[in-house]
């Protein structure tokens, strides 16, 4: 496996410690092979990755390799549009499979032998009752179900319907063959559950070479097998479908057992990752696409400016455990503020302009100003900004009559400009039809460039500020929660939990930006000082005209909650 990421160490978990044990014990001979296995049928999000990762990385903190097998058992739903999309999205994430790409249909040959096999052991039968109908035999996990008509029916028989549902003389749904199991099973999925369909559909890779599909149950743990899978990780809801995997297995003539383990899927706050409700946000227009800013999607969460190493450590940090729980998506955000705040540049942009004139400034004159691009690295030196008479600052930096606890620009007041000079506020003009503020009058002190104050006054109030002069108006897209609940896949009875969708989540606006912004190629990002942190659209940026996303604001709920900010 090629592996080049760098990654912290990962503590132990229940997972690692199995793994640990079967190689001190040489199970498997010593081997770890795992696989991350999706169905090609919707688009990649973050509980995806916490499966790559975990996945990928057992592999590789055990000198084995991870395999990528899409499960495409479902003509129906399937397509390689998602095929190429959770390619594109495990690469991005910092994992290779290299040369061991596999995919379910590859298998469809062995699949067919291995369903022929339990006909003719007695284990499998063809059944004419439709869905709705084998409920009625099946029973509740309380009750024992009773024996479906052809149950009984002869190997010869079931082998000769299956190889008829096999040659197409069958309608769909007309038959399926199904594991002769137990009815009386406690374990409601070991009541003769389907293993083979019939869909007269072309299929993305196989064509019309089929026309019965194995299910997945089938399917997957014979996937494994074939593949020489030593450990067949999964998320919890397939607990109850493990007794089901072996025994498909301990029936047939197979190459390895692999064990099947289960974890707690990622439940993060704020938002959804069901497919099925990520498919209708989708399709009924409340989002722009699968890579919406606002969604959980890898593509979503790639757009809006996260990075692969982010992603890897949040799934790091929060560890693999056997209970289920709802993940704060603070947390997440932490692990983004922490590393753009070491690796993002400076730059500064007024996202609600007025307009501030330096009255004693000379009209002509531009100062070019040195700007730190990162406090936080040294080496990523300084830029020089624009400052003439006329500036643009944030309309919430002042205010004529303050409250106590107020230090930014009012009547009176001195204030310092980033990277640029001590001003102080002299008066308004208002706009005589309505009141409002159209510029704000301020008078600055030659001595204090750069924000020193030589003769050693305090000013307690900083603000950003951009030169209008120099400035370029940009699109900017503020970002809030998805949802409004922090739980919408709990909603009270009898709600929907669209309508707990957060009106707000998006904002459009344009602000004034400083030129190091206006000229960032796709795909940049910027700490904004004092706002937060923007990345530069890779989709609807133009040269010399990006757009920008915001990644995060700077306000860290998670550090505050733990103590520390």
């Amino acid at each position: 496996m090629n592996q080049e990421v760098k990654v912290e160490p990962v503590a132990s978990d229940f997972i690692r410690d199995i793994v640990e044990a079967d190689r001190e014990s040489n199970k498997h001979g010593g081997r770890v092979i795992t696989r991350f296995p999706p169905e090609p049928n919707g688009y990649l999000h973050i509980g995806h990755a916490k499966s790559i990762c975990l996945n990928f990385g057992i592999a590789r903190d055990f000198g084995g390799r991870c395999h990528l097998r899409f499960d495409d058992t479902n003509p129906e739903t399937e397509d390689v549009e998602y095929v190429q999309s959770i390619m594109e999205d495990v690469r991005w994430l910092g994992f290779d499979w290299g040369e061991h790409l596999y995919y379910a249909s590859d298998y469809y040959g062995k699949l067919y032998a291995y369903a022929e096999a339990l006909i003719q052991k007695g284990r499998a039968y063809v059944c004419g009752l439709g869905q709705d109908e084998f409920k009625e035999y099946r029973g509740v996990p309380s009750m024992p179900g009773k024996e479906p008509p052809r149950r009984n029916t002869p190997p010869a028989e079931n082998l000769d319907m299956f190889r008829r549902m096999r040659a197409g003389e069958f309608n769909e749904n007309q038959y399926v063959l199904r594991a002769r199991i137990d009815m009386a099973s406690p374990n409601i999925h070991m009541r003769d559950p389907v293993i083979y369909r019939i869909r007269k559909c072309p299929h993305h890779r196989a064509g019309t070479a089929w026309c019965v599909y194995p299910m997945y149950d089938f399917a997957h743990c014979l996937s494994d097998a074939i593949e020489g899978i030593t450990h067949s990780i999964c998320t919890l809801e397939f607990e109850v479908h493990r007794p089901l995997y072996d025994w498909i297995l301990d029936q047939l003539e197979v190459p390895c057992h692999p064990q099947q383990i289960e974890f707690a899927r990622l439940n993060l706050s704020y938002t959804v990752m069901s497919k099925r409700r990520l498919l209708e946000l989708v399709r009924n227009g409340l989002v722009t696409g699968w890579d919406d800013p606002r969604l959980p999607t890898i593509g979503g969460l790639r757009r809006r400016g996260y990075t692969p190493s982010v992603i890897r450590e949040f799934c790091r940090r929060i560890g693999v455990t056997k209970f289920g729980s709802l993940t704060d998506v603070a947390l997440l955000e932490h692990c983004l503020r922490d590393e753009l705040n070491r690796t993002a540049p400076r730059a500064m942009a007024v996202m609600d302009p007025v307009r501030l004139v330096i009255d004693n400034f000379p009209e002509d004159r531009v100062d070019l100003l040195d700007a730190v691009n990162n406090p936080e690295d040294p080496a990523d030196g300084t830029r020089q900004v624009p400052f003439c008479r006329a500036l643009y600052i944030e309309r919430e930096d002042f205010m004529e009559e303050p409250p106590k606890g107020f230090f930014r620009m009012s009547p009176g007041r001195e204030v310092r400009l980033r990277y640029g000079y001590i001003v102080q506020c002299t008066g308004v003009d208002r706009d005589p039809a309505t009141g409002d503020i159209r510029a704000i009058h301020a008078t600055y002190d030659p001595a204090t460039r750069g924000g020193n104050t030589p003769d050693g006054r305090k000013i307690k109030g900083t603000i950003h500020w951009v030169s209008a002069r120099h400035a370029t108006g940009i699109e900017v897209r503020l970002y809030d929660r998805l949802f409004m609940l922090e739980d919408p896949n709990d909603v009270p009875d009898g709600q929907d939990y669209k309508q707990f969708l957060n009106p707000k989540s998006l904002e459009v606006i344009h602000a004034m930006v400083e030129p190091v912004l206006a000229e960032a190629a796709a795909g940049q990002r910027f700490q904004f000082e004092r706002k937060g942190y923007f990345f530069a659209d890779p989709v609807d940026s133009k040269p010399g005209q990006p757009v920008y996303n915001q990644i995060v604001p700077l306000r860290d709920a998670w550090a505050k909650r733990q103590g520390r900010g």
